[in-house]
């Protein structure tokens, strides 16, 4: 017989676990409301993850482990920041081409700005749904309608709203988005199971985000609009912009590169080398000068006011710190996630989910409160997904209703998080504020609401043996049994 104790497994305290997430809330309130310091978000990053080390080692976590957790939220930023650089090189090369003006200028010939915010969320649902990408949605149809409902006179924070609330549709009912199946994977629902029992709680969010986008968009009427500022906009347009269908061939690419499921930087790769060469093709410029344009962002010089405000933008260079901000809070996310404050965390809610009620209500608070503290939606899907998924099994709770918490929550309020991946990701390519267009991203409150509402009543809370035809998490059980 062995006479070697048990190694004692590393855990931190509850109450040095939230010492870390109570620090970072108190350091971000007085970074934004006592200094004023908006834009100084990293820095307070940087002064939380020294805390999670510091109460990390104090545990009996070593330096490497705690640097492995770091690395280990770097690898998770990278392939989105890679991105990140690349729609910055996208903009800056659709623009000379003659992409983005082209679909800003049909754009303002068409739309009616009462109709605006109503076109604007449908528009990017069907864009999403289609390629199964928020982010493609966003740094594709997004910027230009940023630039039609700025020309139309449109608050850009509601634009944005309106816009992130149509690409995380797609983000969540695609077959072809990442979380749809990531949340499916975690809640071991079959994946089109997930996105039926969807439909009952982002249906009806959708319908009524469409409902209040064209309600608060009916004040927009014909009478608000400069119409100065638009013909001033349109001939800008024209005189200095190759305005043709043809400059829209990069745009189509996009969409139909996302729908055969190509890599999403492979995509932005593509795009902006299309967009160069149709910069080149149409409008004379060098390689030299597009080189320039890609990395340092296009700088329009038209004389109008207007034209050249919706127009300088873009570059490798202009997402910097958008990249370095997704890396820091991702590093903070590894941190908590390796040293396992976050798991500790939520071990102490377990006693709440021994019930239909307090089991939704419970994974819908702890997913946005993972989403807030590990800046990433994949975590704040797989973690609390993971850990509830006995709760589930329990109450003999189909997976699909599992699954569809997961992406009620975690996927939904990702855009609200000011440094999460997906808050920077929007605030980057639309360059609005995360806390400017929070308040009109209504699919992202009402998915929640609506799936507490569920939750509190029963309704939709499907249970083995109401749908005999969808897979239960007991079949892998019987089919043992049956010797299969």
């Amino acid at each position: 017989m062995s006479n070697e104790k048990p190694v004692k497994e590393k855990k931190p305290g509850f109450a040095g676990s939230l010492l870390v997430i109570l620090f970072l809330c108190v350091a971000m309130f007085v970074q934004i409301f006592v200094i004023h310091q908006d834009w100084v978000t990293h820095i307070t990053l940087l002064f939380a993850i020294v805390v999670a080390i510091i109460v990390a080692m104090i545990s009996g976590f070593t330096w490497d482990e705690v640097q492995d957790g770091i690395l280990y939220g770097c690898q998770i930023a990278m392939l989105p920041m890679l991105i990140l650089m690349m729609v910055g090189v996208l903009v800056a090369s659709w623009i000379p081409a003659g992409t983005i003006p082209t679909l800003i200028y049909y754009g303002l010939k068409i739309l009616s700005p009462s109709i605006f915010l109503l076109t604007v969320c449908f528009v990017c649902c069907i864009a999403s749904l289609a390629t199964g990408s928020s982010w493609t949605t966003g740094a594709t149809f997004g910027v230009a309608f940023m630039g039609i409902g700025l020309g139309l006179g449109i608050p850009e924070a509601m634009t944005a709203g309106a816009v992130i609330s149509g690409a995380i549709f797609g983000d969540k009912m695609s077959p072809l988005s990442d979380s749809t199946n990531l949340a499916a994977g975690v809640a071991e629902a079959d994946l089109f199971d997930h996105i039926k029992s969807m439909i009952y709680t982002t249906g009806p969010a959708i319908l009524i985000s469409l409902v209040i986008y064209g309600i608060i968009g009916a004040r927009f009427g014909s009478g608000t609009i400069d119409t100065a500022q638009v013909d001033s906009i349109l001939n800008g347009l024209k005189e200095n912009y190759y305005i043709s269908p043809i400059t829209l061939i990069p745009a189509i690419v996009v969409i139909v590169l996302a729908v055969k499921r190509v890599g999403g930087l492979a995509v932005m790769v593509i795009a902006s080398l299309l967009g160069m060469a149709f910069a080149m093709i149409f409008q004379g410029y060098s390689i030299g000068d597009m080189m320039n344009y890609m990395n340092y962002g296009f700088t329009s010089e038209t004389g109008i006011a207007a034209v050249d405000s919706l127009l300088s933008r873009g570059g490798l260079q202009s997402m910097m710190w958008t990249i370095s901000l997704g890396f820091i809070a991702l590093s903070l996310g590894g941190v908590l996630e390796k040293t396992r404050m976050l798991e500790v965390l939520l071990d102490k809610i377990s006693a709440l989910v021994n019930n239909v009620k307090g089991l939704i209500v419970t994974h819908i608070l702890s997913s946005i409160v993972v989403n807030l503290f590990s800046a990433s939606q994949y975590m704040a899907i797989i973690i609390p997904g993971r850990m509830l998924v006995p709760a589930y099994k329990k109450l003999r709770i189909l997976p699909q209703v599992c699954s569809r918490t997961c992406e009620d929550s975690a996927t939904v309020t990702s855009p609200l998080v000011p440094w999460g991946l997906c808050g920077v990701y929007f605030t980057g390519v639309l360059g609005v504020a995360t806390t400017d267009y929070l308040p009109y991203v209504y699919l992202a409150f009402l998915s929640p609401i609506i799936s507490i509402i569920y939750g509190l009543t029963g309704k939709f809370i499907f249970k083995e043996g109401e749908i005999p035809s969808v897979r239960t998490y007991h079949d892998d059980e019987k089919e043992a049994l049956a010797g299969k």
